[in-house]
């Protein structure tokens, strides 16, 4: 079998990222859906669906596709979710499987890390040995977003609707990481699940 490969799920907000670079700071390669999301935007072919469907709108003065501006539209409507994902998902679960791929074959790396928001929505899971649910309160969730990217508790729970429900994450992950508190506590339940999995150097 290929080196294992870890998948991280939570709710916005909870931390994964910051779960991400306790696996990192242990070897791990880590795998970003979101900046597979950004790539996606990138490419020319997805860029013009996304125009042809929402139009002029959704691009910033540079021309290039404003993720805020579709997050507005998308995230409003159901079925305009459902159109976006259609034009990028195909791409980025590709280019997920290449990296993987990539990371696999590469003999410094003992095991894989993937960290996707819609992991379990996109079907992303099935290259994953081990699903990680990090956890966190909603009022610190909503903190942390509101510091760091400026998301209002309405913009959350837009985003949150379109998103399986906590008590389904939890129940499909192998784990809980409670990343409530300060990130060597997060930090030490990574070490011991690497342990528990043998993947401990």
């Amino acid at each position: 079998m290929g080196k294992p490969v870890i998948g991280l799920v939570g709710g916005i907000g909870s931390g994964k990222s910051r779960v991400a670079a306790a696996f990192a700071a242990r070897g791990g390669k880590v795998i970003s859906g979101d900046a597979a999301g950004h790539e996606a935007l990138r490419q020319p072919e997805i860029r013009e669906r996304v125009v042809r469907r929402w139009g002029q709108q959704v691009l910033d003065e540079k021309g290039e596709i404003d993720r805020r501006a579709v997050a507005r539209v998308v995230f409003a409507d159901p079925a305009e979710l459902r159109a976006l994902e259609e034009i990028v998902h195909p791409w980025i679960g590709r280019r997920l499987r290449e990296e993987i791929a990539a990371a696999q074959s590469d003999p410094a790396v003992p095991f894989v890390v993937l960290d996707a928001a819609v992991m379990l929505e996109a079907g992303w899971n099935n290259v994953c040995d081990k699903l990680v649910y990090v956890d966190a309160p909603r009022a610190e969730r909503l903190r942390r977003l509101a510091a760091q990217r400026g998301w209002t508790e309405k913009e959350v729970a837009a985003r949150e609707s379109n998103q399986l429900p906590r008590s389904e994450k939890i129940t499909r992950a192998d784990c809980v990481v409670d990343n409530s508190g300060p990130p060597e506590a997060a930090a030490r339940q990574v070490d011991d699940l690497l342990r528990r999995w043998g993947l401990l150097r």
